[in-house]
């Protein structure tokens, strides 16, 4: 299928509730490289990047995260795939 890179926004009850961590599990898991943070606006954002189903099922855990968040809208973004990510790490700032 391809490789892909999607950015995503994730809106709602996402910080303090492990959605970075989880989203790196869950990453790694699949295969994907890229990163997660926090936006000072209390959204999370990502950018992912890997094999397209591995990319896809990632956005699907994305549209529920973890059991302790809420989310409420998630915003997304395909992109052209860059391979400039050796893992999937969390951002900071």
């Amino acid at each position: 299928m391809g490789l892909k890179r999607i950015q995503v926004v994730v809106h709602g009850r996402v910080q303090g509730v492990f959605f970075r961590a989880t989203a790196q599990r869950e990453a790694r898991q699949n295969g994907l490289t890229g990163w997660v943070k926090n936006r000072r606006d209390g959204a999370v954002e990502m950018v992912v990047e890997g094999e397209e189903d591995a990319v896809k099922d990632f956005l699907a855990w994305a549209q529920a995260g973890p059991s302790t968040a809420r989310v409420d809208k998630v915003e997304t973004k395909w992109r052209s795939y860059t391979g400039e990510f050796s893992d999937f790490r969390i951002a900071t700032g």
